[in-house]
């Protein structure tokens, strides 16, 4: 697995890291989510040796990471960088064969890759003739093209239609479970990283805020909050002893229930009230968690 073991980073007078430690297992995916400026940037970077920490280190397989290890990684920055002037085939080619790849696969791997990510347009194209979108795909193609054991995306999702991030997402899935590669990436689409990682880790001024998979931090921010529609009055909870309304929309009141209090009375009172549309207990989304870690 790739571990970060205490990393810290200063910039001037900002911390941008202060004892960031978590770990990407083989095979799963992990989504790595905070605000802008929280220091997931600057922890990937530091992961692959763009950047080096002021403390703390990196290890991959329990060993210090080399540049003989660094050439079976595939990133990915946010910050897009191909060579705009070179033509997709030829230049993704060339990225496997900087990382060793003999020239005839990586031939045979970048057309299977443009295949797979369903790049629209002709190999021999230049980059910059290429939509944005089609762009993002070559991109991750060469993140991909020496069949790396890791990767680390840095917002791989931005700028993707719908069906592009359905097609990114499928090939991130594949080669986790298929190949186990251990898979990190950053997202401010919190919906999509809860439904597609293993794991999450939140991030908030450069410290771990929470991390686990989406269920244990569900756990550890337990409430016993019901979501109730109903056509009719507002303020019909309030003879039900342990109840605490949490938002009041339009009929749709979200409840939060002391221990002691019984859903039953609740929904007694709710048909008393009027028409019961919806009745349940409520699951906190990724992104209700993470306004919760971060407030």
């Amino acid at each position: 697995m790739l571990e970060l073991i205490d990393l810290h980073r200063r910039f001037g007078d900002v911390v941008a890291l202060d004892g960031v430690s978590f770990e990407v297992p083989q095979g799963r995916i992990v989504g790595f989510v905070g605000r802008n400026g929280a220091g997931k940037t600057t922890a990937m970077r530091i992961a692959l040796g763009v950047l080096s920490a002021d403390a703390g280190h990196v290890r991959w397989k329990g060993a210090p990471i080399d540049t003989a290890v660094r050439r079976r990684f595939g990133y990915m920055p946010e910050e897009r960088g191909l060579y705009p002037k070179m033509r997709v085939l030829e230049q993704l080619v060339y990225l496997a064969r900087l990382r060793g790849v003999a020239k005839d696969r990586a031939r045979a791997r970048t057309i299977e890759l443009l295949e797979i990510l369903e790049v629209v347009g002709d190999p021999n194209d230049r980059i910059e003739s290429l939509s944005l979108g089609n762009q993002q795909r070559a991109q991750l193609a060469a993140a991909l093209v020496h069949e790396p054991e890791l990767l680390v995306l840095d917002e791989p999702f931005s700028g993707l239609d719908p069906v592009g991030v359905d097609v990114l997402a499928g090939v991130l899935q594949r080669e986790a479970s298929a190949n186990g590669v251990a898979v990190v990436f950053s997202s401010h689409q919190l919906e999509l990283v809860e439904r597609l990682c293993d794991e999450v880790v939140l991030i908030d001024h450069g410290k771990i805020a929470a991390r686990g998979t989406i269920d244990a931090l569900r756990a550890s921010r337990a409430r016993n909050l019901w979501r109730v529609e109903v056509r009719g009055g507002d303020g019909w909870w309030d003879v039900v002893p342990g109840v605490t309304p949490v938002s009041v929309d339009r009929g749709v009141v979200v409840l939060e229930l002391a221990p002691s209090a019984d859903p039953q009375r609740v929904l007694d009172a709710a048909r008393g009230a009027g028409e019961v549309v919806s009745f349940g207990a409520m699951r906190l989304t990724l992104a209700e968690l993470f306004r919760e870690v971060v407030a």
